[in-house]
């Protein structure tokens, strides 16, 4: 190891030098050619310069540029990979040294002084010459990658002279993937660049696909510009593309992305992507050449709803988030934490999902988040109370909820129990303690509830808009959407698992379309809504198009390389106890209001009074204290007046 270390300062050593030494004679041929026409011409001088004059000059001239040189690290740089900073900082060095070298040689006595006009063009063609030296090796060093002719003559010459080492075995296209870059703007040119700069990368750029005129027929970094049109598939071909990879900027439209999607993919080709992880929220990072995430099969661009206001709403508050270990309350502790909360407390039954988010904030803030883990049920009014009276949290979010409808429908009081009992003793407690916003998550499967879970949700809403009644400290608000990808039980996991296991895909019914956003999407509109909602509001979220379920799941079996219906069969198995084939559209009455934010909309939720809210929950009580879930559901439906028995709902349907 410690011979490794010093065989490789040595060649760092070695090629610092070289380059130094190229330099030196880059000087030499300029300083020399120039001071000889000094030598012969009066122009600058009264008599010209002698043999020994000129001497002096190049030895000042070249020795005040080096240094500057060196005080500016010039040689400390890998210059084939140097950027635009690297030129400057050359120029930088050189322009210094025009001043120094002019200054001394003013003071050398018998040295023939020169004008600055001559120790400008002196510096300026030197300089000039040492980018175009470097400019040149840059290109050279990109060439070989590309294991041109040319650059194996050039690295025959190299390494018979200057004994660099340069392979062009190790950048042989051969042994890499050889793809093409649709998008030929900042983000394709800088991936093109990474790449040809990287020996060790495992993707060779062919060409680049674009659509603007004036790129067509032109090369970047010597990669060509093909049109992209109908016959581009074709054309790959010929350049024996194995993968596209799309490196387009982020506003290009969702309909642009499905129809490129669809042109290459039933080319044959394997599709990837340049571009951030899509369900990265706790930094950007850095783009990566990744498969297609599951999220995007939307094709649409993601809402961005977070600002600064929401941000500053956040900054230095103690928030409690329940259900804080679930896809949806994690999400939210990780958009909250970058907002730099004075504290954030999860509070989940789950201790698994609770530990996996402490350590990945712990992982990404260290001690600068003020974290902390409750493990207890919101069931549980002693523990929960225990929990605000020691934290005093200035904001309660509230996600902790049973969600599954096909469970909930066979488990009808624990629905209960937790949905509504749950929420009802936070908001007490809320309210016991001051807490100054309570905010609820709840599900478009409230409106017009066909099931347990979203009659359960409809009467948490109910919970909360009628203790915003109440003349008090609490501002009370809730937030209402649609299903999310990705989530746990959602229905991409579940196709994905089942395409793995070697099939059937199954689905309830062909028909079924859904509205769907994306995990970061529904956390970002939680959190924004509540810093604008005003007390007893309801906010619901545009959905946008709806998603058919059967396309859904017919894309994710091509996007695992297999065919629907040959290598995994697509299998229905009829609409389970609840399940609607269309969802209820959240955005469709005249009764919405609009805000600042063209995708969120404020319901006005008439609210029930206390003493209704109080007979409802004396009501369900009963009917948990005697376990019988016919009774239960009894109770529901009085307390929920639009909600329809599921098993009706599926004779309704299947008819």
């Amino acid at each position: 190891m410690e011979q490794t270390t010093k065989r490789h300062s040595g060649n760092l050593f070695k090629i610092r030098w070289m380059l130094v030494l190229y330099d030196f004679l880059i000087y030499a041929v300029v300083i020399l050619f120039s001071l000889v026409l000094y030598r012969y011409h009066e122009l600058y001088t009264e008599d010209g310069l002698q043999w020994l004059q000129v001497l002096w000059h190049f030895l000042l001239g070249v020795g005040i540029c080096l240094l500057s040189r060196f005080f500016f690290r010039v040689y400390g740089q890998i210059w084939r990979y140097g950027g635009v900073q690297s030129y400057i900082r050359l120029m930088l060095a050189d322009l210094i040294s025009l001043f120094v070298f002019f200054f001394i040689q003013r003071f050398v006595p018998g040295i023939g002084a020169l004008g600055f006009v001559s120790v400008t063009l002196i510096t300026f063609a030197n300089t000039l010459m040492c980018l175009a030296f470097r400019m040149l090796y840059r290109l050279t060093y990109k060439r070989l990658n590309r294991n041109t002719k040319f650059g194996r003559l050039v690295v025959w010459i190299i390494n018979v002279f200057g004994r660099a080492n340069w392979s062009v075995t190790e950048n042989d296209p051969v042994n890499k993937i050889r793809i093409a870059l649709v998008g030929a703007g900042r983000v394709g040119t800088g991936l093109a660049e990474e790449l040809l700069n990287n020996p060790n990368s495992s993707y060779q750029p062919m060409c680049f696909v674009d659509i603007d005129i004036e790129k067509l027929g032109r090369e970047i970094f010597g990669i060509v510009v093909i049109p992209d049109d109908e016959n581009t598939p074709y054309i790959l071909k010929d350049y024996d593309v194995q993968e596209v990879v799309f490196a387009l900027p982020s506003s290009t439209s969702s309909d642009d992305r499905k129809a490129l999607y669809k042109r290459y993919k039933d080319a044959g080709f394997k599709i990837k992507v340049y571009d951030y992880p899509t369900m990265q929220t706790t930094g950007k990072g850095r783009r990566t050449i990744r498969d297609f995430d599951i999220e995007e099969l939307l094709f649409r661009k993601e809402l961005e709803v977070i600002n600064e206001s929401t941000i500053n709403y956040y900054t230095n508050k103690v928030v409690l988030i329940t259900g804080g270990g679930g896809s949806i309350g994690s999400e939210l502790a990780r958009q909250i934490a970058k907002m730099e909360p004075k504290q954030l407390i999860i509070l989940d039954v789950y201790e698994n999902g609770a530990y996996d988010l402490q350590q990945e904030l712990k992982m990404l803030y260290g001690d600068s988040l003020n974290l902390a883990i409750e493990i207890l049920s919101i069931c549980n009014k002693n523990a929960l109370e225990r929990v605000f009276k020691q934290y005093r949290p200035n904001i309660v979010i509230m996600a902790a909820a049973h969600k599954h409808v096909p469970l909930m429908e066979h488990n009808i009081i624990e629905a209960v129990e937790n949905n509504v009992f749950g929420t009802l003793n936070t908001v007490l407690l809320a309210e016991k303690y001051e807490v100054d916003r309570v905010h609820l998550v709840s599900t478009d499967k409230a409106v017009n509830p066909t099931n347990v879970m979203g009659a359960t949700k409809r009467i948490c809403e109910m919970i909360v808009f009628s203790h915003a009644k109440v003349k008090q400290h609490t501002t009370f608000s809730a937030t209402r959407f649609g299903n999310v990808l990705g989530s746990a039980g959602s229905v991409i996991p579940l196709f994905k698992k089942q395409i793995a296991n070697g099939g059937p895909v199954t689905l309830t019914d062909k028909r079924i379309i859904r509205y769907f956003m994306t995990i970061p999407e529904a956390s970002q509109l939680v959190l924004h809504s509540a810093t604008i909602a005003k007390n007893g509001e309801l906010m619901v979220l545009d959905m946008g198009q709806p998603i058919k379920i059967y396309d859904l799941a017919v894309t994710i079996i091509r996007l695992s390389g297999l065919e629907p219906d040959r290598d995994i069969e697509i299998r229905e198995t009829g609409l389970r106890p609840g399940e609607k084939l269309y969802e209820e559209l959240l955005i469709k009455n005249e009764k919405l209001t609009k805000t600042n934010n063209k995708q969120i909309f404020i319901e006005k939720d008439k609210p029930i009074s206390l003493e209704e809210l109080e007979a409802i929950i004396n009501n369900l009580s009963k009917a948990r204290d005697t376990g019988d879930e016919q009774l239960m559901k009894k109770a529901i439906k009085e307390a929920v007046p639009t909600y329809t028995n599921g098993d009706k709902v599926k004779e309704k349907e299947e008819k």
